[in-house]
């Protein structure tokens, strides 16, 4: 995703439960005016506001064993074990979101008869694991445990990434399908003007949806790819290699083609992203669509005094043009710089995609919360914490990091400081325009659990996933978003026993049920 691209943003700069956790909740009014018909219902004794919205969202990335597993070759239980710890630390710090890497280069974290298992997890491209085991259905269990969606990043083009060691295996595109994979630079890149090309990254995709109970699709900002030098090296200005593309651009010209060639380039990469747009919601309509490009938009429609690469240009990626077509559901672009950079203010570039947002998409920013490091060059903590309240006040219902291992390791405190930014529990952000129908209100009950607390006990099906409530305690509601793995509320707070609970259940899309309110049997029980 950023590793390739970080060359180029380097130039232009020149553990308690989430579900846990209670929100500081409103009292509730002594009195008040009659609300508009279009306000929420005004909150009363029996009546909660509105839940929380925001996405907090983290990349988990697998090329190069950035973020999971830590290194190849680890035995099955180990890279378990640091799923386990890595879903951990997301739920500690207050996420809601994982975006999990499932295919870094033509490959696969997960068993596939498109595409070969990634050396990643065992070392050796093609080698699966010993004993058997799906990481991806592991992964999806485990957040969804811990109530985390779980939004499968597929990158779609390249073919082998700079730090692969092993040969390819007998079933990479590379050796199945050698004429539509181009070397570039120290990689391999399917092009984009061949239509088997985008037919296996939308094959990998369906099979995913089909397969796995995904709540999102993701791709980032690999396109056509980043341009190097002539000498093999990072672009700076000088002589760049173009990509190699002469068969397909020639046949395109043979068929009557009448488009210069980078008019060309761009519309070979709208079609693959309507396509994926388009066909990964025939497969599952509820199914959110992701798309995280580079950070700086077209130059032509930039703001004054912004400056740097241009992926319009470089990687002929109209991302303006997904954007007000409509083909997809969240746009993430990576603002990968600090607030006062001179020529790519963090502020600045959100005004700028959310001008862009004529139809009213959702814009998450992502966050280089990674460049938190021990090197001289670190970011403090309040960069990328200050990042998240210029964000909310900027109306962004919500931000990506990048990446996970950045929060799990706690650099610098970082983790400790987003807990706290996010002890107000969120559910993810409504996707109104998929148009699902809001699942049936729950039944549930009140019993006792352990000590100090009291459990939710259903009488119909338990819901899916996460489940809103709002507890009253005293003249206070406070907010709970309640995972699977732990349907408990503190039964007192601040001194206040628990006195009534209003829940909801929570689709796929974000969508609420009705109300209802848990009944409470704990005075009987035993």
């Amino acid at each position: 995703m950023v590793h390739q691209g970080v060359r180029f943003l380097a130039a232009a700069l020149v553990a308690a439960l989430a579900g846990c956790t209670p929100a500081p909740g409103p009292s509730l009014p002594e009195s008040g005016a009659a609300p508009s018909p279009d306000a929420p219902a005004p909150v009363t004794a029996t009546t909660p506001p509105p839940a929380p919205r925001e996405f907090r969202a983290a990349w988990i990335a697998t090329v190069a064993n950035i973020d999971w597993p830590s290194k190849p070759g680890l035995s099955v239980a180990a890279q378990q074990d640091e799923v386990r710890r890595l879903v951990r630390a997301a739920r500690a710090a207050g996420l809601n979101a994982l975006v999990l890497q499932v295919r870094p280069a033509a490959d696969a974290i997960y068993p596939s008869n498109l595409e070969p298992w990634s050396e990643y997890l065992t070392g050796t491209q093609g080698r699966a694991p010993e004993p058997a085991w799906d990481p991806l259905a592991y992964w999806i269990a485990e957040a969804h445990a811990s109530g985390l969606e779980l939004h499968a990043w597929f990158n779609p083009l390249r073919a082998r990434h700079s730090a692969a060691k092993s040969p390819t295996a007998p079933g990479h595109v590379s050796r199945a399908n050698p004429a539509i994979v181009k070397s570039y630079g120290n990689q391999l890149w399917m092009d984009p003007g061949e239509r088997a090309a985008g037919d296996r990254f939308i094959a990998a995709v369906q099979d995913v949806l089909a397969r796995y109970d995904v709540d999102g699709v993701h791709i980032d900002d690999y396109f056509y790819p980043y341009p190097v030098a002539m000498n093999g090296g990072p672009a700076d200005g000088g002589p760049e290699l173009d990509f190699p593309d002469e068969p397909s651009w020639r046949a395109y010209l043979d068929a009557g083609g009448t488009l210069a060639r980078a008019d060309w380039r761009r519309r070979n990469v709208d079609l693959l992203m309507e396509r994926f747009y388009l066909e990964a919601h025939q497969a599952k309509p509820t199914v959110r669509v992701g798309v995280s490009p580079f950070g700086l938009g077209r130059p032509d429609r930039r703001p004054p005094g912004i400056t740097g690469f241009s992926q319009y240009d470089k990687m002929y990626a109209d991302v303006e043009k997904w954007l007000a077509a409509g083909w997809l559901d969240y746009l993430a672009p990576q603002l990968y710089w600090p607030r006062e950079s001179a020529g790519q203010p963090f502020g600045t570039l959100l005004d700028y995609w959310n001008a862009q947002n004529a139809i009213g998409r959702h814009v998450w920013p992502g966050l280089f919360t990674s460049r938190i490091d021990a090197t001289d060059k670190s970011w403090l903590p309040d960069e990328i914490t200050g990042q998240v309240e210029l964000a909310r006040a900027r109306g962004a219902p919500g931000h990506l990091h990048f990446s996970l291992i950045a929060i799990a390791q706690n650099r610098k405190g970082i983790a400790d400081r987003l807990a706290n930014l996010y002890a107000t529990p969120a559910l993810v952000p409504a996707t109104p325009w998929l148009r699902e129908a809001p699942p049936p209100a729950p039944e549930a009950r009140l019993v006792d659990a352990d000590p100090g607390f009291a459990r939710l006990a259903f009488d119909n099906d338990e819901p899916r996933g996460v489940v809103a409530a709002w507890g009253r305690y005293g003249t206070s509601w406070r907010f709970f978003a309640l995972a699977p793995a732990d349907r408990r509320l503190p039964a007192s707070w601040g001194g206040q026993r628990l006195g009534l609970v209003v829940i909801s259940a929570v689709g796929r899309t974000g969508v609420e049920s009705p109300r209802a309110r848990a009944l409470d049997l704990r005075r009987s029980s035993p």
